[in-house]
């Protein structure tokens, strides 16, 4: 029973991680006024060039590094088209979420012979202790950093405040197309560390399915966390539970069909989203393109 309970606890801080660098992408992108619904199509180029870069290089934390460039790249595409140019930003998103995909099966087909998947990495991210995977403290170091600069620097609360009243910021200095496009590459820059997790310390390869659903689920645990850090963090382990889950009493141990078990992150993730998207009031601003001049 102890050892269930733990193999419990292991697996849902182990699914959480790349979960929560996902929710940190979106919390800050929407904090800012920036929708990214484009979060799983980064993850997924995170995901294969993290992958790619810890094969050939042989370290994992280059890997991650670069799984986080490759997410900046990436998300550029989406602050241009949709800061720069007021192009509408779910669109501009979901644009990103077949690109992730198609360049990173194009980029792996070439570099692995042909094949859409990459060969398994040797060297992961390492264990705390033997125990935890080191990308377990980072994601919450990084939510903590993420609190500490939205509720307790100056620069979150310009990010808050161009993500409630871009007009009012404006008037009082703040350059509202800066500190959005900054904040939309630091989302970039999370979400591809998050995919970089996925296949640098969970699964060990890029599959075409290592990021299957992640980033939308990320997108609603920042609903679920009233766009806050700590919440979105909280609903991050409350998904990834239902991962581990599935996980811990599949394979026969249950008499549970399994395709019910791999359906229950996914229906959580509904149900959540019907019980708590009415109730979370998201930024004024959130999803609203800003013309100088326009109140």
């Amino acid at each position: 029973m102890l050892s269930s309970i733990m193999s419990i606890i292991n697996t849902t801080l182990m699914y959480s991680t790349p979960l929560i660098f996902g929710a940190m992408s979106g919390v800050v992108s929407e904090n800012a006024g920036v929708v990214n619904v484009g979060i799983e199509g980064i993850m997924t180029f995170g995901a294969f060039v993290g992958a790619a870069v810890g094969f050939y290089t042989q370290n994992p934390w280059l890997g991650l590094l670069s799984g986080s460039l490759a997410g900046v790249i990436l998300v550029v595409l989406h602050a241009v088209a949709s800061v720069n140019f007021k192009a509408d930003q779910t669109i501009s998103g979901m644009a990103l979420n077949f690109i992730g995909p198609g360049l990173s099966l194009f980029l792996c087909r070439l570099l692995f012979k042909n094949k859409t998947t990459t060969t398994r990495i040797a060297n992961k991210l390492p264990k705390i202790f033997g125990l935890v995977d080191v990308t377990v403290l980072l994601a919450l170091l990084i939510t903590i950093l993420l609190w500490f600069v939205l509720y307790r620097t100056k620069w979150g609360l310009r990010i808050r405040s161009v993500g409630e009243h871009p007009a009012a910021a404006d008037t009082l200095g703040i350059n509202v197309t800066k500190v959005r496009c900054t904040s939309v590459i630091v989302s970039g820059f999370l979400a591809g560390a998050g995919g970089a997790a996925m296949t640098l310390g969970v699964v060990s390869q890029f599959t075409p399915t290592a990021i299957s659903g992640q980033g939308f689920i990320a997108l609603a645990a920042v609903i679920f966390g009233k766009w806050k850090p700590q919440g979105a963090y909280g609903a991050c382990l409350l998904f990834a539970l239902a991962q581990a889950l599935a996980v811990t009493f599949g394979g026969g141990r249950i008499d549970i069909p399994s395709e019910f078990l791999s359906m229950l992150p996914y229906v959580l993730t509904i149900v959540v989203l019907i019980l708590f998207v009415g109730r979370s009031m998201a930024p004024s601003a959130n999803g609203k393109p800003y013309k100088k001049g326009k109140r």
